[in-house]
């Protein structure tokens, strides 16, 4: 009976001893902790809550949220949690640097992520991403005035929101943003955000709703070194007519736009690589907006954009040993795509255009590549 006892208290510890080696961690500041857990999944973060009463409300200290709707067992959860989140935030007055948030909802659910936004953007904010998914137009939120006059954004995306009309906007530290699918109140609102990003260096605008009231996208923008524009297809009475860009330090441009009738682009000087997908309309605009990209060392196309030349203009009009020295001094690779369902005419004008290129290549000391693929 004395083994046994002796044996049941060789196993127990001093009490002070046993909760040290408890949880070594929980002994931390909760400044430290919220900057470990601020490099974990949010979802995981939360987790935490349960570990002990020292951890309940640790994770509502993490400078970064990232959540998904549909995450939760309904929309009020979701909304309950990040209320609860800000809350904390208000009260500890802590610095929310992130604020990522994709949401579905419908039109009976309340409305919330203009006045998350609104807090957040007055509290020294760095990455805002907002997304809606599954969203009808007419329920998109409209973001906060608060929003464009944010000093320290440097991220910025907005997918199927709202952007209303605003008599100031400064952004003079957001370096990435991406508008998709946005409603907008006119061209110069646009136009305005864009060109009041002094140091914004990458820019993607999506357009896929003949209702956003973009007729004309303008950029223009010093600092801009790369530019993603995606026009959908839209009905023949649409009024988008096409862009204009004026950015001196653009070095990458990637256009998908099947809809545009005028491209133009000024100071294309620094241009050093473009992608240009599903265009269709061969107009004089288009030849002159390929003539202005006569500097550049990458270009990459479809075959759809020569659709409309025959055959028989390509082969008696075009020689690519003519074209000029700035083509011929600077262009380094060509891709050309083209479907293998083509008909005669148009692969014949392929066939033609691709031999022209391989003289080219024989001809121009820079010219390195060119590859012609074909998918289904």
């Amino acid at each position: 009976m004395e083994e046994t006892k002796a044996k049941g208290n060789c196993f127990k510890e001093p009490a002070g001893l046993s909760r040290a080696r408890e949880d070594i961690i929980s002994e931390l500041p909760d400044s430290l902790i919220s900057e470990i857990l601020s490099y974990l999944p949010t979802k995981e973060a939360v987790r935490t809550c349960v570990l002990s009463n020292r951890w309940k409300s640790v994770w509502l200290l993490i400078p970064g949220l990232d959540l998904i709707s549909s995450m939760f067992p309904n929309y009020n959860a979701f909304v309950s949690t990040i209320d609860r989140f800000l809350d904390s935030s208000r009260k500890e007055n802590s610095c929310l640097h992130k604020l990522k948030l994709s949401i579905i909802k419908d039109e009976n659910d309340q409305s919330c992520v203009p006045r998350w936004v609104d807090f957040v953007a007055t509290r020294k904010l760095k990455h805002l991403d907002v997304q809606y998914l599954l969203m009808k137009r007419q329920c998109l939120e409209v973001m906060p005035l608060s929003l464009y006059i944010c000093e320290t954004l440097l991220y910025l995306r907005l997918y199927k929101v709202s952007l209303g009309r605003f008599e100031c906007v400064s952004l003079p530290c957001v370096k990435t943003m991406r508008l998709e699918n946005n409603l907008y109140v006119n061209d110069a609102c646009l136009e305005s955000l864009i060109s009041s990003c002094p140091v914004l260096e990458d820019l993607i605008f999506v357009k896929r709703y003949k209702d956003d009231n973009v007729k004309v996208l303008r950029v223009h923008s010093q600092r801009l070194t790369s530019l993603s524009i995606e026009v959908g297809m839209c009905q023949d009475d649409y009024e988008y007519s096409g862009f204009i860009i004026d950015a001196p330090r653009l070095k990458f441009l990637n256009i998908q736009d099947a809809t545009s009738k005028n491209k133009t682009i000024s100071n294309p000087g620094s241009l050093i690589s473009v992608n240009i997908y599903r265009s269709t309309d061969i107009s004089a605009n288009e030849v002159n907006f390929f003539t202005s990209l006569s500097g550049v060392r990458n270009m990459k196309i479809t075959w759809g954009i020569f659709a409309n030349f025959r055959t028989s203009f390509m082969s008696t009009r075009m020689s690519l040993t003519t074209v000029p020295p700035c083509l011929r001094s600077s262009l380094e690779f060509v891709e050309i795509e083209r479907n293998q369902g083509l008909d005669k005419s148009l692969c014949e004008s392929s066939n033609v255009l691709c031999r022209e290129l391989s003289n080219f290549e024989e001809t121009c000391s820079t010219f390195r590549s060119f590859r012609r693929r074909f998918y289904e």
